[in-house]
């Protein structure tokens, strides 16, 4: 059972990573020196997308991160 989860903690971090990777796309090195910084954009179609599902991976690894913790002791 241990092993099930640790694969698939490495899957949903990878997907994590990829995940955060295309939304930092639009970031460009400007804004790393502050311009743009008042204003405010709102996240539309894909990009509301992608921030949503990021969200949901990062519960499911967390819980699978405290499964993978109580199944090993």
């Amino acid at each position: 059972m241990l092993i099930y989860l640790n694969i698939i903690q490495i899957i949903i971090s990878i997907a994590l990573i990829a995940l955060t990777v295309m939304q930092s796309r639009g970031a460009g090195l400007g804004r790393m020196f502050g311009s743009d910084s008042s204003i405010q954009t709102t996240r539309r179609g894909i990009d509301k997308t992608l921030y949503n599902v990021t969200i949901i991976l990062a519960v499911i690894f967390f819980l699978v991160s405290m499964a993978s913790v109580l199944v090993q002791s």
